[in-house]
């Protein structure tokens, strides 16, 4: 897997986040069974430059924790077989299955971390893991998709040994 990975701003997490979000990711690829070797862009940035992410992609004008923008469009939340007919969907240069874009919001992860009780790893991973799962294409418009979804982030952190 290929994590191509920027930050900016002057919020620190004080945590390797490159190390934490390999490892996240890693494991929601084993998660979901991907076939493929996959890339993924992470940004870390301010709350300024989320909110305006926010109002530009889905017309919300306020900051949020975390954006994701997925490259694929599934038929089957996790099901990748329909990519093997889709060269465009591989980097020409690396073969990997290009999955999209994440974007952090790191005053919103120091933020919750507090307000929930819990460490900034934890709260940092745990948002890698949400915003993967919007990568293969699942969602929690409905409940019963947010229960789904719910319970796959759960089972991703346990494997981990990631506790709240």
């Amino acid at each position: 897997m290929s994590l191509y990975m920027e930050e900016e701003g002057f919020t620190s997490l004080s945590l390797d986040a490159k190390e934490i979000a390999d490892m996240v990711m890693e494991a929601a690829l084993e998660y979901v069974n991907c076939p493929y070797e996959a890339e993924v862009n992470l940004l870390l940035t301010e709350e300024d430059e989320v909110r305006e992410m926010n109002k530009t992609f889905r017309q919300t004008d306020k900051p949020t924790d975390v954006l994701s923008f997925p490259l694929l469009e599934y038929e089957v939340p996790g099901d990748f077989s329909p990519f093997e007919w889709q060269p465009e969907a591989f980097n020409p240069d690396s073969g990997e299955l290009m999955l999209g874009d994440i974007v952090i919001c790191k005053p919103k992860v120091l933020a919750q971390a507090e307000e929930y009780g819990h460490g900034v790893r934890r709260e940092f991973a745990f948002l890698i893991a949400h915003s993967m799962l919007h990568l293969f294409g699942f969602d929690h418009v409905e409940e019963t998709q947010r229960e789904e979804m719910e319970q796959k982030q759960r089972e991703i952190m346990e494997k981990l040994q990631i506790w709240r």
